[in-house]
Order: structure tokens, then C-alpha cells, then sequence
């Protein structure tokens, strides 16, 4: 019997040549941006607390702001909200049953979600820079 079992379980198990579906992809990234965008708060709530703090708190956050570096965690901040939006929506669609459940409607969604974000994400880019 153990030996039947060692036979149907899968040979590989490299993660690097893995072809993950789109819809895998969808769903990892959507737990990572949900985690960016949990520590970004942080980032963000301490900065506004240096602006707010006085004048020249204002001034100081407006420095760090100016940075090509810190723009560009910025743009990375906003893109990973984007998608995470962009993904909350989609599952509230699919719970909601305007997007049928089923392997097409789930790609395709995907595929929208992510193609939606690279252009809100080039928007950010626009806007930050």
C-alpha cells in the first residue's frame, strides 16, 4: 500500500520551474500587497505625524518626500494598494455572483485585475513623480 502512495505523489516540486496558473498568481499577489499595504500604514501614519507636529515637522516630511527613493517606496505603496483594491473587488464580485465562479470568468478576472493595476499603477507613477 505505502508503495502506491510514494508512486502518485507529484516528482517535482521546484518552485522555479512551477508554471503557476494566472489565477494563483492573482491570489499571491493579493496576499502580498495586503501585507505591503499593512506595513505602508505605518510608514504613512508616522509621516503624517511629522507633518502635522509643527511647521517645521511640515518641512521635514516635505524633505523626505523629495528623495527619488522615497517616491519611489511611494509609487510601490500606492501600486500594492491598487491591487489589493483592485482584488478585493474582484472577490466581492465573485461572492456577490456578478462574476460567475468558474475557471474562465476566474482567469479572465485575473487578468483584469492585473491589467487594470499596471495602469493605475503608471498613473502613480505620473502622480508621484
Amino acid at each position: 500500500m505505502s508503495e502506491t502512495v510514494k508512486k502518485q505523489r507529484p516528482v517535482n516540486l521546484d518552485l522555479q520551474t512551477i508554471q503557476f496558473p494566472v489565477t494563483a498568481i492573482a491570489s499571491i499577489l493579493h496576499r502580498v500587497s495586503g501585507v505591503i499595504t499593512f506595513v505602508a500604514v505605518g510608514i504613512l501614519l508616522w509621516l503624517l505625524g511629522i507633518s502635522l507636529s509643527s511647521p517645521e515637522g511640515f518641512a521635514h516630511a516635505a524633505a523626505i518626500m523629495d528623495s527619488f527613493f522615497v517616491k519611489f517606496i511611494f509609487w510601490g505603496i500606492l501600486t500594492a494598494l491598487a491591487y489589493h483594491t483592485c482584488g478585493g473587488i474582484r472577490h466581492l464580485l465573485m461572492d456577490f455572483g456578478v462574476i460567475e465562479e468558474s475557471l474562465a470568468a476566474g482567469k479572465m478576472s485575473a487578468y483584469i485585475t492585473i491589467g487594470l493595476t499596471v495602469v493605475l499603477s503608471v498613473l502613480a507613477g505620473v502622480f508621484v513623480g
